[in-house]
């Protein structure tokens, strides 16, 4: 499997300063070579790569033993993504000067780049596992992962990835192959069970998530109640189908009927009543339908078995609330920004709550720091904003709200 695309190895292409080497040479060295030398250290200043490959071609078949010559033209082909010459010449320097400074690095990452695996890898982990320049590792890092992924060892190349990861969090070319990486791994799991196991309940369940995460609910619904035809007590899975069920009706579009989502969260909870996911996911569809009684109970529930559930506790406050009770609202909120002050919502409700109680004192200083965070919020790159789905659904601020 290849999806790498070409990276430049520029920390391995130093341009290499023949004139120099004909300064010490023993023998006289030819004038067109030296003309030959100059020009192409010219075109390869100013950025001239076709010109230079002429120019070092030249000079090669003039001085065809000098390593130099040799791995300055290795290193113009790998620029222009002519990998297999730029082997062929990174070998020939290699073996007239193996000193040459990451002579062996740039080869194998050139060797990877025409897809010789086998004879890239140990200088590919010798690079990665023992170089202390972070430009090397970070290239044969992201080379080695190919070259394993390339030799289907794919157990390596996850090995790689995980440690890429650590290496780099926030390098967006390292967490994208690593996708890719992980991506695949998980092809390769679901294919083997569809082939050792295609009626188990567990390549349905790896079906149905898959399905899920790309938005394809239907199918994702019916391969989730295929694994309760199995096991009609496996757990989660009546929470997973009623989340699946609410998302499907978000992209429908507003006033979406939650009665089905609803029979799914409570048929969850007969199999696992500590499912505080579960019981919030029900709260909120109570909530929804005015049913403040049934919003408590469920609200209250989640909190039980998950004190720390910050959204739980922001939804039990909206029920206090319209229940005329802004004192136990206040408590409630106040947990919740202490779990999370950064949190909005926690804010926007607080000030609805002291207002309620009659401060406007901290009503004022809710609704400040309500408005700061809401500006923060719409100040923020777009590309910073996590896209991904929520597990649970979020509270949110009234459509009214923003100031």
């Amino acid at each position: 499997m290849n999806f790498f695309s070409s990276r430049v190895a520029v920390s391995f292409c130093a341009v290499l300063i023949i004139t120099q080497l004909y300064l010490y040479a023993q023998s006289p060295v030819p004038e067109s070579a030296e003309r030959y030398a100059q020009e192409g250290q010219a075109a390869l200043a100013a950025g001239r790569i076709d010109i230079a490959e002429h120019d070092f071609e030249k000079l090669r078949d003039i001085e065809p033993g000098v390593a130099e010559i040799h791995a300055t033209l290795g290193r113009i082909y790998f620029q222009e993504r002519k990998f297999e010459p730029a082997v062929r010449e990174l070998k020939v320097a290699l073996k007239q000067k193996p000193a040459l400074p990451k002579i062996r690095t740039l080869l194998a990452v050139a060797q990877s780049e025409a897809t010789e695996y086998q004879a890239a890898l140990p200088d590919l982990e010798e690079c990665f596992h023992h170089s202390t320049e972070d430009a090397d590792r970070h290239m044969c890092g992201l080379q080695l992962e190919r070259a394993y992924t390339g030799l289907k060892m794919d157990q390596k190349a996850v090995a790689v990835a995980l440690e890429m990861d650590k290496l780099y969090p926030s390098d967006p070319e390292v967490l994208y192959h690593s996708s890719q990486i992980y991506g695949n791994m998980a092809y390769q799991a679901i294919h083997q069970m569809s082939v050792v196991a295609p009626n188990s309940p567990w390549r349905y369940l790896a079906l149905a998530q898959a399905s899920e995460s790309q938005g394809a609910y239907s199918a994702a619904i019916d391969e989730y109640r295929q694994v309760l035809g199995f096991d009609p007590h496996h757990p989660g899975i009546h929470y997973r189908i009623g989340r699946t069920l609410l998302e499907q009706g978000r992209r429908a579009g507003a006033g979406q009927d939650q009665s089905e989502a609803l029979k799914e969260f409570l048929a969850e909870l007969e199999i696992d009543p500590a499912n505080a996911n579960a019981a919030y996911e029900a709260a909120n569809i109570y909530l929804d339908s005015d049913d403040l009684a049934n919003a408590q109970k469920y609200f209250e529930s989640a909190i039980s078995n998950y004190p720390d559930f910050e959204d739980a506790h922001i939804g039990l406050a909206a029920v206090l609330l319209q229940r005329n009770e802004p004192t136990l609202a206040l408590a409630e909120l106040r947990k919740a920004i202490a779990l999370n002050p950064g949190n909005e919502v926690s804010w926007y409700r607080l000030s609805q709550a002291e207002r309620a109680a009659g401060d406007s004192g901290e009503q004022a200083k809710a609704m400040t720091e309500f408005r700061r965070l809401h500006q923060e919020q719409l100040n923020r790159a777009p590309a910073t904003r996590s896209k991904e789905p929520a597990e649970i659904t979020k509270q949110t601020i009234d459509p009214q709200a923003a100031p």
